[in-house]
C-alpha cells in the first residue's frame, strides 16, 4: 500500500515527532493549518493502511508511525529503479549523478560510500 501526497506529509511530521497527539501534530503544520477533522480523517485511513496506530489515554489518542522512515523511502527507491531504469540499480546510478545538480564533493562522498559498501561484500 502506499500514501497520498498528503498523507506522506503527515506521516513525514509524524516521523520526526515520534509519537504525537492531535494539537502537536496539527502544531508542526504550516500556516494555514488544515482543520482537524482533515488531519483526523487522512490518520484513520493511514491506520487502516498499516502505517500508523495509536494508544487511547481517556479521549485522546496519541499516534505513532508503525513503519520506519528509512524502510518506506527504501521501498519507493527501489520501485522507481525497477519501473524506471530497467530494475537496474547501476542505471539509476548514471541518470542520478548525471541529471542532478551534485557538487564535486558530493560526488565524492557518493563515492566514498560506495567504496566502503564494496569492501564490505
Amino acid at each position: 500500500m502506499e500514501l497520498s501526497k498528503t498523507e506522506e506529509q503527515l506521516m513525514q511530521y509524524l516521523w520526526k515527532l515520534e509519537k504525537a497527539f492531535m494539537k502537536d501534530i496539527l502544531e508542526v503544520y504550516p500556516e494555514p493549518k488544515p482543520a482537524t477533522t482533515t488531519v483526523a480523517t487522512l490518520l484513520k485511513r493511514m491506520i487502516r493502511k498499516g502505517f500508523v496506530a495509536y494508544k487511547t489515554y481517556g479521549k485522546s489518542r496519541e499516534y505513532y508511525p508503525l513503519v520506519k522512515k528509512e524502510d518506506y523511502f527504501s521501498k519507493h527507491v527501489n520501485g522507481l529503479i525497477k519501473t524506471f531504469f530497467n530494475d537496474s540499480a547501476s542505471q539509476f546510478a548514471s541518470f542520478f549523478t548525471r541529471k542532478t545538480d551534485l557538487s564535486k564533493k558530493e560526488l565524492e562522498e557518493l563515492k566514498a560510500i560506495i567504496d566502503k559498501e564494496i569492501k564490505n561484500k
